[in-house]
């Protein structure tokens, strides 16, 4: 009788000519899903003993992330924005994750990445602390998306924008000198975890930046839409990353130089580690994600702020929700190109293993070197640098910086000391054209450390302006002294 009625109901609903019809419009709906996720890596690594810490910890993309490397055993520091109160959310959900990946080795520290004196006093406490080892760093806080298609920008979302990207730079700038005394043979990688829009400022991002550069007052980015503003913050943070990873192959990685015999020759048959840095830097781009980039655009993600949120981004996020979930990634698949540049193995591992069998054979044409040849030439390799995207490496293209003048003759054709220090230095650092080129990842640079500069400049003066505040209530709250009030009386 229940399946007679079922049967009658369905074929009411949808008759038996139209199932065909029904058929080829889930198998498309299946397939139009499984391009929209994306790739899954093919890559696995066991992370037993490697501490990693992650920004953005505390988001639906951070805890995601959170908990697939806790489960392959790697010992976790999460970043928190709130004080690590009792009944804060990282101290519940601390227990939560250990439990869930049965790893003890979680933490949670408190740095509100908005403030550049509590990154400082994070990062002291770090390097100060008892244990110093850091094998990975993944900033995943700057993935959140700043800004709704249907608000205005203001002056607080663009201050948002570069605060996030300048809290990357402060704790980079802080941690390498620590990382760049790690032992050599330690594998450490840094991975930018961006938004999805870095193509829509690629065609007039050195233009913009010279004009933010030259005159900051004049190049405001409140103007430029919402895809603009978040694709420039992307680039930007991308470039930094592919400039960073030059400046650290420039930098001594203290590989052992050639051995020696007892006459003082260089020994030919010692095959030597290769000269690269065992620190590799990567962005990773996870898409188009339903929580932190769709729900923020639209202003349904109350998480932004109230500035941010609106009611009717809300109600039309759930009235686009079948097509969202459709087209739009969640946070397990979106983790997949991060996860893809922490598994993969680096071309410095990748060269010592060779080195090693090579050192093991007794010939240079041996089949044990050989095999390491062909093994180190076909095999996928970290790309220094590079931006991935679906597991995969992108190719952007972004305009060069146009070539400087001839600079002048000096002193009668003889340059000053200072002038021909900073040319070695710039000479020094690799210049193979990818994101516009070493010039322009210089002037990123610059950018970062002059609005460093301005954020502290900025954060003292309202300091400055609290602590005065608070004496001054102090005072007033504090009661009169008895001599004081006697003198008074009389």
């Amino acid at each position: 009788m229940v399946v007679e009625a079922a049967y009658t109901v369905s074929t009411h609903i949808l008759p038996p000519q139209y199932y065909p019809h029904a058929a080829i419009t889930a198998v498309l709906g299946l397939i139009t899903y499984a391009f929209a996720q994306g790739r899954t890596t093919n890559r696995e690594r066991d992370l037993h003993a490697r501490t990693i810490l992650v920004t953005g910890g505390f988001t639906p993309l951070g805890l995601t992330l959170i908990t697939s490397l806790a489960a392959r055993g790697a010992h976790i520091i999460a970043l928190s924005d709130n004080p690590l109160t009792e009944h804060s959310i990282p101290s519940l959900l601390i227990p939560v994750l250990r439990t869930a990946t049965n790893n003890e080795q979680i933490f949670a520290e408190y740095a509100n990445l908005a403030s550049p004196e509590s990154v400082r006093t994070f990062c002291t406490k770090f390097l100060t602390g008892e244990d110093h080892r850091l094998d990975a760093i993944v900033f995943a806080h700057e993935y959140r998306g700043i800004g709704s298609l249907l608000r205005r920008q203001s002056a607080d979302t663009v201050d948002k924008r570069d605060t996030t990207s300048l809290a990357t730079f402060l704790i980079t700038t802080l941690l390498l000198p620590k990382l760049l005394v790690a032992p050599i043979e330690r594998d450490i990688r840094i991975v930018n975890v961006v938004n999805p829009f870095y193509a829509a400022a690629a065609p007039l991002f050195p233009a913009k930046l010279t004009a933010v550069l030259t005159s900051p007052e004049g190049a405001s980015t409140r103007s430029d839409p919402v895809f603009v503003a978040e694709g420039y913050r992307s680039l930007r943070t991308a470039i930094f990353t592919r400039h960073l990873q030059r400046v650290l192959n420039a930098l001594p990685n203290g590989a052992p130089p050639p051995s020696q015999s007892k006459d003082g020759s260089a020994q030919p048959q010692q095959v030597q580690p290769p000269k690269m840095s065992n620190i590799i830097a990567v962005t990773a781009a996870p898409g188009m994600s339903r929580v932190e980039t769709i729900s923020s655009l639209l202003g349904a993600d109350r998480e932004s702020g109230p500035q941010y949120f609106s009611l009717w981004g809300l109600l039309l996020y759930i009235a686009l929700y079948p097509l969202i979930w459709l087209f739009g990634k969640s946070s397990k698949t979106a983790q997949q190109s991060i996860l893809h540049a922490l598994f993969l193995p680096t071309p410095f591992k990748r060269a010592l293993a060779q080195v090693n069998a090579a050192s093991d054979s007794t010939a240079p044409g041996s089949k044990d070197m050989k095999t390491a040849v062909k093994e180190y030439m076909f095999e996928e390799v970290l790309k220094p640098g590079a931006l991935y995207r679906e597991c995969a490496v992108v190719n952007l293209q972004v305009p060069s910086l146009p070539p400087p003048p001839e600079e002048e003759k000096v002193n009668g054709g003889k340059k000053g000391k200072g002038k021909e220090k900073e040319k070695e230095e710039f000479v020094a650092l690799e210049d193979d054209g990818e994101f516009g080129g070493e010039s322009l990842g210089r002037m990123v640079w610059e950018w970062y450390e002059n609005k460093l500069k301005d954020w502290e400049a900025k954060e003292k003066i309202i300091l400055a302006a609290e602590k005065k505040r608070s004496e001054a209530e102090s005072a007033k709250a504090k009661p009169p002294q008895p001599e004081k009030a006697a003198a008074a009386v009389s």
